[in-house]
C-alpha cells in the first residue's frame, strides 16, 4: 500500500520562503511538513552571498519584527556589515551584509530540524491534489463563476501521499526550469540540481496560468588567483548595526570586499559574441529582472558607459570563493574566460563556477488575494519567486506571511494583512496581487508612498505587537519590546519636561543642529539618563521628523476613509454597464477586496473608481 501522512500544513520547497513560512506556521500550533528535493541544500544561497540592501534591508528587519528568522541569522553569519544611504535622511538608511554563505545555511537548517511542530522531509512533490469545494466559487476574467477548489495533499515521488489542509508553494527557480550558459541547455533551477517538472502540469490541470521568467548569476572566482594589490578596498562598518532587534551588538571579525570595473575591451568582447548570448540569440525569449541586468544587458542599454562596477564578495570565512557582483551573465564559456582576464586585477583569475542563466515557470501573482491564498484552490498558497518576485528578502518575507496565514485560516481566525502605510511587507504584497507583474519584482524605497513612516529603524514599533497578536512572536522578544516602548516614553517624557533657556529640551532637539549630546549639556537629568543608545537614536528620529510623520499619517487617515470600502467576494463588476470593458476585465481578474486596491490596479482611470464606487454605495441609482 501507498503510504499516506497526515500535516496540518504541508510547505514545498526550503529557500529563503519555505523555512520562514514552515517555521511560522509550526510556532503558531501548525503540524507542520517541510518537502524539499534535498535536505543538503535548505535555506542555501543560491546567487549572492548578501542580505538586505536599498528597501530590501528593512524588509528584513520586518520579518525580524514579526518573529522571523533572516536577521537572526545573518547577524550570526555576516561577514560584513554595511549601512547604506547613511548620508540621506533616516527613511533611507538600508543595512546590508555579507554573509558566511555556508555557515548561513547550516544556521538557517538547524533552526528547522530544532522547531517543534516541524518536520524536514526529503521529497519530490509531483502533483497537488484537490477536490471540488461545495461552500465555495471563484470567477473567471470574464466574470463567469465557476467551482471553487480545495485543497487535500500532495503526491510525491513513489505515490506516497502527505494528507493536509493548507499547502504553501516555495519552489523558487526550479518550475519547469532550464540553465542556460551559451548555446549549452540543461534541466535544473540551480546549478547541479534538477527541476520540479509535473508540478508545473499540476497547477496547469487545476486552471492556473503559468509564465516565465529568467533570472542569472555571475561566475565566482578563486580568491588565490585574484590581485588584491590593484583594487579599492571596500571594508564594513566600524560600528555595525545588527538587523535582528534580539541582537546587542555584532562581535564577529569583519571581511573585506574588493571593488573593480568592466573596461572598453570587455565591452568590445561582449558586443562581438551577443549572437551567442541566449537573451540575443532567440534561444531564451522570457523577461529578466531590469535591475539586476546581466552583463549583456547593461553592455547594450547603457552603450554609452565605457565601464561597470564589479563587487568581489567574499563567500565565507572557510573558502576563497568569490561572487563578482555586478556581471551576471550567460555568454559561453570561452567568452566569460576571456572577460574575466580582461578585467583589472582579474588577469591571472581562475573561474571555479561559470555564469549561467536559469529560465523557469511562475504564476501571475494577480491569482492570488492579500494573505497569498489562491483564488482557485482554497488552501493553497504560493510564496517567493513562483509570484514573480526576486530577492532572498521579497521571499522570505512572502513566506512568513503565507505561513501565518495558513495558520491562521486553520484556526478560524483573522488573516494577518499589512496595509502599505504599515510595512514594506504590505507594499510588496499588494503590488502583487493588485498589479501583477511583467517583469521579476524587486522592492525599492520608491514603491513605498509613507517611507517616513516605513524606516529600519521603527520596524518592531510597528510590526512586533502584530505579531505578538497572532502568536509569532515569542515571550521573551515581546518582554523585550514592552520594556524598550517604556524606554522610549520615558526619554520622550523627560525631554517634555525640563527647559533650556525657556524652551522644553524636545523643541530644543528638533533643531537641525542640536543633537542628544547638546541636550546632555543643558540638562544634568538628560546626562544621567540610563537608556540603551537605540533608545536615544529612536527618540532623536522621532522627535527631528515629527512634522514629516504627522503629515503623512494624516494623510493615511484621509485616504482611508475612501479606500476602506469593502467589495463584496461575489461582486459581479460586468453588470455595471457604465464601466469601461478593460475596466470590467481587469476588476474581474484581480477581484480587488476594497476601494483602494481597486484604485491602484494598472490601467484604472479615476473616472472608473467613481463610477465603482457610485455603483457600490447606491446600486439602485445606477442600474436605471
Amino acid at each position: 500500500m501507498n503510504s499516506h501522512y497526515e500535516y496540518d500544513v504541508v510547505v514545498i520547497g526550503a529557500g529563503h520562503a519555505g523555512t520562514e513560512a514552515a517555521l511560522a506556521a509550526a510556532r503558531m500550533g501548525a503540524r507542520t511538513a517541510l518537502l524539499t528535493m534535498n535536505c543538503d541544500t535548505v535555506g542555501q544561497m543560491s546567487c549572492n552571498p548578501a542580505i538586505g540592501g536599498v528597501a530590501k534591508g528593512q524588509i528584513v528587519r520586518e520579518i525580524d519584527a514579526l518573529g522571523g528568522e533572516m536577521g537572526r541569522v545573518i547577524d550570526e553569519t555576516g561577514i560584513q556589515f554595511r549601512m547604506l544611504n547613511s548620508g540621506k535622511g533616516p527613511a533611507m538608511h538600508s543595512p546590508r551584509a555579507q554573509a558566511d554563505k555556508k555557515a548561513y545555511q547550516f544556521a538557517v537548517k538547524h533552526r528547522v530540524e530544532q522547531q517543534e511542530n516541524l518536520s524536514l522531509r526529503q521529497e519530490m512533490v509531483e502533483e497537488i491534489l484537490a477536490e471540488p469545494d461545495p461552500q465555495g466559487e471563484t470567477h473567471t476574467e470574464d466574470g463567469t463563476a465557476v467551482p471553487r477548489m480545495r485543497i487535500t495533499g500532495v503526491r510525491v515521488r513513489g505515490d506516497a501521499v502527505y494528507r493536509t489542509r493548507a499547502v504553501i508553494v516555495t519552489t523558487g527557480t526550479f518550475l519547469q526550469a532550464i540553465m542556460h550558459t551559451g548555446e549549452a541547455k540543461a534541466a535544473g533551477g540551480r546549478a547541479g540540481e534538477g527541476t520540479t517538472g509535473t508540478l508545473s502540469d499540476s497547477f496547469r490541470r487545476l486552471g492556473f496560468t503559468l509564465e516565465r521568467f529568467k533570472t542569472g548569476t555571475p561566475a565566482r572566482l578563486n580568491g588565490r588567483t585574484i590581485d588584491h594589490s590593484v583594487l579599492k578596498e571596500q571594508p564594513g562598518d566600524e560600528n555595525p548595526v545588527p538587523f535582528s532587534f534580539l541582537t546587542e551588538r555584532i562581535t564577529q571579525p569583519q571581511i573585506s570586499c574588493w571593488l573593480t570595473e568592466t573596461n572598453a575591451g570587455v565591452h568590445e568582447l561582449i558586443r562581438e559574441n551577443l549572437h551567442r548570448a541566449p537573451m540575443y540569440s532567440g534561444q531564451i525569449d522570457s523577461t529578466g529582472p531590469r535591475y539586476c541586468p546581466s552583463i549583456e544587458d547593461k553592455i547594450v542599454r547603457f552603450a554609452e558607459r565605457q565601464s561597470h562596477q564589479i563587487f568581489l564578495e567574499p563567500e565565507g570565512r572557510n573558502t576563497l570563493e568569490y561572487y563578482c557582483n555586478g556581471i551576471s551573465t550567460s555568454l559561453p564559456r570561452d567568452v566569460q574566460d576571456r572577460m574575466i582576464h580582461s578585467i583589472r586585477g582579474l588577469e591571472k583569475a581562475e573561474i571555479m563556477r561559470y555564469g549561467y542563466a536559469v529560465e523557469y515557470d511562475f504564476a501571475p501573482p494577480t491569482q492570488l488575494f492579500p494573505t497569498l491564498e489562491t483564488k482557485r484552490v482554497g488552501g493553497l498558497y504560493f510564496a517567493g519567486q513562483i509570484n514573480g518576485t526576486t530577492g532572498y528578502e521579497e521571499a522570505a518575507g512572502q513566506g512568513l506571511l503565507a505561513g501565518a496565514n495558513a495558520a491562521l485560516s486553520l484556526q478560524g481566525a483573522e488573516p494577518l494583512i499589512l496595509d502599505r502605510s504599515q510595512a514594506y511587507l504590505g507594499v510588496l504584497i499588494d503590488d502583487l496581487v493588485t498589479k501583477g507583474v511583467d517583469e521579476p519584482y524587486r522592492m525599492f524605497t520608491s514603491r513605498a508612498e509613507y517611507r517616513m513612516l516605513l524606516r529600519h529603524d521603527n520596524a518592531d514599533r510597528r510590526l512586533t505587537p502584530l505579531g505578538h497578536r497572532v502568536g509569532l512572536v515569542s515571550s521573551d522578544r515581546w518582554s523585550r519590546h514592552e520594556r524598550y516602548e517604556e524606554e522610549i516614553q520615558r526619554a520622550l517624557s523627560l525631554l517634555q519636561s525640563r527647559r533650556h533657556e525657556g524652551n522644553t529640551l524636545e523643541e530644543w532637539l528638533r533643531r537641525p543642529e542640536i543633537g542628544w549630546d547638546d541636550l546632555c549639556g543643558f540638562s544634568a537629568d538628560v546626562a544621567a539618563l540610563d537608556v540603551p543608545d537605540r533608545v536615544r537614536q529612536q527618540v532623536t528620529v522621532e522627535v527631528k521628523y515629527a512634522g514629516y510623520i504627522r503629515r503623512q499619517e494624516m494623510e493615511i487617515q484621509r485616504q482611508a476613509k475612501v479606500q476602506s470600502v469593502p467589495i463584496p467576494a461575489t461582486f459581479d463588476f460586468h453588470a455595471i454597464p457604465q464601466l469601461r470593458v478593460e475596466a470590467r476585465e481587469k476588476f474581474s481578474r484581480v477581484r480587488p477586496s476594497n476601494l483602494g486596491q481597486a484604485g491602484r490596479i494598472s490601467g484604472i482611470t479615476p473616472a472608473d473608481l467613481a463610477v465603482l464606487m457610485l455603483y457600490l454605495k447606491e446600486p439602485r441609482r445606477m442600474a436605471t
